[in-house]
């Protein structure tokens, strides 16, 4: 009797992936939506360690093409020399190089690509068009901040954060300034819908965006004055994206390329999508992939995170509801857009 009840719900889960499948195929990637539904996004970002954050950006634009988001600023929370120019690649062959890009400031992590062979945060810079030679020549990332939060209407922005949390403590330790006369936990509080992060693990765990930095993690996720949204390591572990990239043919693309390079050294059927779904999460919460349970994340000073669920808790965390092969299949969609404004 176990047994068959375990088959019928194997049978039902398989049924109902067929039909996420098939409803999602019948959506084109890019959906017009009304321009009130808008999220106005700040992308902050590693860029340089592992390439699920180029695949992160693509989404982010892709969405922005059909007016879902209106991306303010992009930043690095990484000082590698390349970060910000593979930033800046992307912005501008999605047809946006007016974007802001900025990299952390003081004493942060600096950290390359650990792939040998063909160096995609060196190649991308070489092959493609981008103004800014090196990260250290970019903008200091809390000015960008506070600049683009005090320009926003209240409650209005959200932050998705696919790296070190080294940008988001500078900023809630700013002081006022020319820009803004609030400090910036209260600039947050006054103009932050929410922080959605890719870090730390479902219920407790070391994961490596929180520990790279894990004094700046400690500071900034456990005094954000407002909801936290997080994608913790095991939702994109289960979830390999890149070989429709890969096999799609699509030429003179940053972001094919970087997948090109990158999968054979590691895994010609795709490559974990940690940062994809928190970008999916920040413009599309309601996308079906997971849901979200609350609760109260800790994060101590080694970068360590203890997840405590809390109807009442500030936090919150994402765990996928459908199968990894369903998710992958809806995010690469996405990550196969192609510009509509290419310059």
């Amino acid at each position: 009797m176990i047994k068959t009840l375990k088959l019928l719900f194997v049978a039902a889960v398989s049924s109902a992936a067929v039909l996420f499948v098939a409803s999602c195929s019948q959506k084109p990637a890019v959906q017009s939506v009304a321009e009130n539904d808008c999220v106005n996004l700040i992308f902050d970002t590693d860029m340089a360690p592992d390439y699920d954050d180029v695949g992160a950006l693509a989404i982010l634009h892709c969405l922005a093409d059909s007016g879902e988001v209106r991306i303010l600023g992009t930043a690095s929370s990484n000082r590698c020399a390349t970060a910000v120019p593979c930033i800046e690649v992307i912005n501008t062959y999605f047809g946006r190089p007016e974007i802001p890009v900025a990299c952390v400031r003081g004493d942060a992590p600096d950290r390359t690509t650990w792939h040998n062979g063909d160096r995609w945060t060196e190649i991308l810079p070489q092959r493609f068009p981008h103004t800014i030679a090196s990260s250290a020549d970019a903008e200091d990332a809390t000015v960008m901040y506070r600049r683009v939060l005090a320009q926003q209407p209240d409650s209005s922005v959200t932050i998705v954060s696919v790296g070190f949390l080294s940008n988001m403590s500078n900023l809630i330790n700013s002081q006022p300034d020319s820009i803004s006369s609030l400090a910036g936990i209260d600039l947050v509080r006054q103009k932050v819908r929410r922080l959605v992060v890719m870090g730390g693990a479902e219920t407790s765990g070391r994961e490596f965006n929180l520990i790279t930095d894990s004094i700046a993690a400690q500071n900034a996720l456990n005094n954000w004055p407002g909801e936290v949204v997080y994608s913790p390591f095991e939702l994109g572990n289960a979830i390999l994206t890149g070989k429709r990239l890969v096999e799609s043919g699509i030429t003179g693309s940053p972001v094919i390329d970087t997948f090109t390079m990158c999968l054979p050294q590691d895994n010609s059927n795709g490559r974990m999508s940690w940062d994809q779904t928190a970008a999916l999460a920040a413009v599309r919460p309601d996308c079906g992939l997971f849901e979200m349970t609350r609760g109260t994340n800790v994060i101590d000073e080694h970068g360590v995170n203890t997840w405590t669920p809390d109807p009442n808790g500030k936090d919150l965390m994402m765990k996928l509801v459908v199968a990894p092969e369903v998710a992958a299949e809806y995010l690469e969609r996405l990550m196969l857009h192609q510009p509509v404004q290419k310059q």
